[in-house]
């Protein structure tokens, strides 16, 4: 599974950004994939998932202006972000994997494809 993001860029406060993931290999929907962003010097955080049954979940501190949606047809998920503020600053990468329970979905480790990374940057 290839996994490969896009839609990082420069935004100012308030703005708005959508990222895509495209998947090749394998179908999104037998995946669970998810966004972390990562700030230097600190570990992967958890943003937001969407199951391959198609629920969602989202970390509280983007409840409201994230939001993870999944075109089967294209096999690629996106993350709509709105409201952005300085703190959203970070590299952002999408990450999948199957057979993922509940209680690991914010985990890091239990995915095993992931993304190069795209670059989010919110100016005050």
């Amino acid at each position: 599974v290839q996994l490969v993001e896009s839609g990082g860029g420069l935004v100012q406060t308030g703005g708005s950004l959508r990222l895509s993931c495209a998947a090749s290999g394998r179908s999104l929907r037998q995946l669970t994939i998810a966004w972390f962003r990562q700030t230097p010097g600190k570990d992967h955080t958890f943003v937001a998932a969407i199951r391959y049954s198609g629920t969602t979940h989202y970390a509280d501190s983007v409840k409201g202006r994230l939001t993870i949606s999944r075109d089967s047809a294209k096999n690629t998920v996106f993350l709509q972000m709105s409201s952005l503020r300085p703190d959203d600053t970070a590299i952002y990468y999408c990450a999948g994997g199957a057979g993922i329970i509940l209680s690991r979905l914010r985990d890091h480790t239990s995915y095993n494809y992931w993304g190069q990374g795209t670059q989010v940057t919110v100016s005050s």
